[in-house]
């Protein structure tokens, strides 16, 4: 019985854990370019931003108390980010329609990016398989220099507090 109880347990571990299906960009190295609609249907890319400080971040799923959260949070400090010369970007595999409702229902004045081939949460190395069945976005963080590196990453972070954390980071960066 206390046997079948412990096959049990690890049973339930390892179908509640998830898994990462590719290594992240190391710092210093070129972020992975990626070219992707916002919530409005209009096409962003990387590319496009080179020059500027990039915000970009990984969620798991519009509308979901802790992607709320994070996405609230980065909205109600906008401002500062654009005083530091930096650009917002919200991903996750949800399609445009979802995003578009998510933005509205939330005003977030930036752009949040529909993912939904998957293949730039892949190049992030932040898709992760979830209880076997589904895949999603880890809650990962990057700050891209206006070179197209990597700065910063933070993996699988707190939604609560993590922009304050962020904008710090940025500032370091930045030598301000």
């Amino acid at each position: 019985m206390r046997s079948m109880s412990r096959w049990l347990s690890g049973l339930a571990l390892v179908l509640l854990a998830t898994v990462a299906l590719a290594s992240s960009p190391k710092m210093g190295s070129p972020a992975p370019d990626f070219r992707l609609q916002d919530q409005t249907g209009k096409w962003v890319s990387l590319k496009e931003q080179r020059g500027k400080w990039v915000v970009l971040y990984f969620y798991p799923k519009d509308n979901t108390p802790g992607c709320t959260t994070q996405a609230c949070e980065f909205r109600d400090d906008i401002f500062a980010f654009r005083r530091e010369g930096a650009v917002i970007y919200g991903v996750s595999v949800d399609d445009v329609d979802s995003k578009k409702a998510f933005a509205k229902e939330h005003s977030l004045p930036f752009s949040v990016l529909a993912d939904p081939s998957k293949q730039t949460t892949a190049a992030y190395g932040v898709l992760q398989k979830m209880l076997g069945m589904f895949e999603i976005a880890r809650r990962d963080t990057f700050i891209i220099d206006p070179e197209g590196r990597i700065a910063k990453h933070w993996e699988n972070v707190d939604a609560k507090g993590h922009s304050v954390m962020v904008l710090s980071e940025l500032k370091r960066l930045k030598g301000v």
